[in-house]
């Protein structure tokens, strides 16, 4: 079954999240700076979920906000960091 990524903000966090039947399965949070960066801080997926490319998923939808809303990203969280240094094409949203 295919989970649409959601997204939620204020004005100073945000997340992007997947739900499940019994609520939230995946999650992406990240706070907002005054110089247009997101940072993202935590990701998240629920234990029966991991490993079906849902946290991947969510850091692909955080670059396409960002690039749709010229931001840059600082990741923060590990496996964020992970997936900028691995994907080329993520560097020009990079804080």
């Amino acid at each position: 079954m295919k989970s649409p990524i959601k997204h939620r903000e204020n004005d100073r966090m945000g997340m992007f999240y997947m739900e499940g039947e019994k609520g939230i399965i995946a999650e992406l949070t990240y706070t907002k700076s005054t110089n247009a960066v997101i940072t993202i801080d935590h990701t998240e997926v629920k234990r029966q979920y991991e490993g079906q490319g849902k946290a991947t998923k969510l850091v692909a939808e955080a670059v396409k906000f960002a690039r749709e809303k010229d931001l840059k990203i600082e990741p923060l969280c590990p496996f964020a960091e992970v997936m900028f240094d691995r994907y080329a094409e993520y560097s020009d949203v990079r804080a």
